[in-house]
């Protein structure tokens, strides 16, 4: 199998809107957003983060004569954290990444939370079209705040004839954000003011009423427990195999994703 093209860029901060308290929605602007078209809304991306009071991104440089990749010093090598390719305008070259504010524990976090118009921000992506879920008579679709970016690409992008429910995850009422929906799905807030200490979404799903009779799907993205827990329950419980579901953990409590992404992929298999 052909190896997709891993496309990198620079962008800048064009916008920042805090959607709620705990929601930033930032739009960047760069010439990257044009090679970024060719990609699905709703899949994953790598975003590069400058190190702590500096402003710009240093990205590894190639040398010709040499043949090899020159990296920046290390004081001044970015972060790498996954996040979501939330949306895209070719016309202005802007895409707009979505950032959950859980304060300075984290290097996004602390990013969004001080970002101001013209930092930079890199972001590198693979150059494909992803399927995010296959035709279905009915979803399940959960996730904590973390996984709003896909779990909103997804209901934009299924017919007005679908169904389902929606359970997110988020820090409490101020966090709500009515303009997702569905018309045909029903959604569930669930409100948790610590996610890394517990979740509720496993029990949440446990206690969802499945259709009879229908071919139904399950999308699940949020952290590493919860996403055993209702893979567990998908397989054991409902009887469900691989085809019926994709559930991923985007992050580890207690754990940087850099640390824990070994772990993660091996728990999504």
């Amino acid at each position: 199998m052909e190896r997709p093209v891993i496309a990198k860029h620079v962008f800048r901060v064009w916008e920042k809107e805090y959607k709620t308290p705990h929601y930033i929605r930032i739009t960047l602007e760069g010439e990257g957003a044009k090679e970024f078209a060719a990609c699905s809304l709703g899949a994953n991306n790598k975003i590069m983060i400058p190190p702590a009071g500096q402003k710009e991104v240093k990205l590894a440089v190639w040398d010709e004569a040499n043949s090899e990749w020159i990296l920046p010093a290390e004081h001044e090598r970015p972060l790498i954290r996954t996040y979501t390719h939330r949306a895209i305008d070719v016309e202005n070259n802007r895409i707009v990444i979505e950032f959950v504010d859980h304060g300075d524990t984290g290097p996004a976090s602390s990013w969004a939370r001080r970002a101001e118009k013209g930092d930079e921000l890199g972001v590198a992506m693979k150059i494909r079209k992803s399927t995010l879920y296959p035709e279905a008579d009915w979803y399940l679709l959960v996730g904590d705040a973390t996984a709003i970016p896909v779990l909103r690409v997804i209901l934009e992008s299924l017919p007005a004839s679908a169904t389902g429910h929606c359970i997110v995850e988020v820090h409490g009422q101020e966090d709500v954000q009515a303009d997702l929906n569905h018309p045909g799905f029903t959604i569930d807030w669930v409100f948790n003011t610590n996610p890394a200490a517990g979740s509720t979404l496993h029990q949440k799903v446990v206690d969802t009423i499945i259709p009879a009779g229908k071919e139904c799907f399950g999308y699940v993205a949020c952290e590493y427990q919860s996403v055993k827990q209702i893979r567990e329950h998908f397989k054991s419980t409902l009887g469900w195999d691989n085809k019926s579901f994709y559930a991923f953990s985007y992050w580890k409590a207690g754990t940087a994703e850099d640390k824990s992404a070994e772990e993660r992929r091996d728990e999504s298999k």
